[in-house]
């Protein structure tokens, strides 16, 4: 079976289920290897089971929903109702299309809701709530608990729209799935890029003096390719990351190593 049932049909009851598991777990295990993908998981492993009664197709997706993901848990529901609905019309066949979907979406989402239920709803209802509070008036604490209840209502509608809008999506699409595939690689890879330089930052210290002339190893690099060093970090990491005894923890460690011996031999900084 190389794809989900197509008399399978995801139910308003599977949306809730997904929905309270996510609302409760999607930060469970969270670690800095995988971050949010144990929470993401579990959030999904009910609608995988539903859908892929093969064992092997179920592991695959399993081992698919197990990597790298983390956003603002506030509105990372909308990604995981948009996976529910591609995986449900695609099945395995989707799975390209799902990670590139969950790669491409998780930064701006995070963006948004950092920015939103993060900063600006606490700065603003926070500072009102407290200042009443201070002068003994117990509304300002009144307002403080109504818009947490509102930003959990609003919370818990945007995984069924997620999945409403996943389905207009497939369908929208018919059977172009490997043009949303690319497209949705193509996001991811971009998404992805776009952190090294805002991300990474490593720089190359060494000063060249020859007479009356100073040469700057960074600047030269700069004029070469700007955050050239840490995209040449970033290549060497992903390619040790195929090594066969190499995984993320491993590779933390080297790299902590690897910088202080560097950055203690001047040739590297921050």
């Amino acid at each position: 079976m190389n794809s989900a049932n197509t008399k399978t049909k995801i139910t308003k009851k599977d949306l809730f289920k997904a929905n309270w598991r996510w609302l409760w777990s999607s930060q469970i295990c969270w670690n800095y290897e995988r971050m949010m993908s144990t929470g993401y998981l579990y959030t999904m492993l009910p609608t995988l089971k539903k859908l892929y009664p093969d064992d092997e197709d179920l592991i695959e997706m399993m081992k698919t929903h197990n990597q790298f993901f983390n956003t603002n848990a506030y509105v990372g529901g909308f990604i995981v109702g948009m996976d529910m609905a591609i995986e449900e019309k695609e099945g395995t066949k989707a799975k390209d299309t799902v990670a590139g979907l969950k790669t491409g979406l998780m930064g701006p989402f995070a963006g948004v809701g950092d920015t939103i239920v993060g900063v600006i709803l606490p700065t603003i209802f926070g500072s009102i709530g407290a200042y009443m509070g201070l002068k003994g008036n117990p509304i300002g604490a009144i307002i403080w608990l109504l818009v947490n209840f509102a930003v959990l209502f609003l919370r818990f509608t945007l995984l069924p729209l997620g999945y409403s809008q996943g389905e207009k999506l497939i369908y929208a699409a018919g059977d172009k799935l490997n043009r949303i595939t690319d497209a949705a690689i193509l996001l991811g890879v971009t998404v992805v890029g776009a952190l090294i330089p805002t991300v990474v930052s490593v720089k190359v210290p060494l000063v060249f003096q020859s007479g009356k002339v100073t040469l700057k190893a960074q600047s030269v690099l700069n004029q070469i390719m700007p955050s050239l060093v840490p995209v040449l970090l970033v290549v060497l990491c992903y390619w040790l990351l195929g090594k066969k005894k190499m995984n993320s923890t491993r590779l933390i460690v080297c790299v902590l190593i690897g910088g202080i011996i560097l950055g203690g031999l001047g040739i590297l900084s921050k």
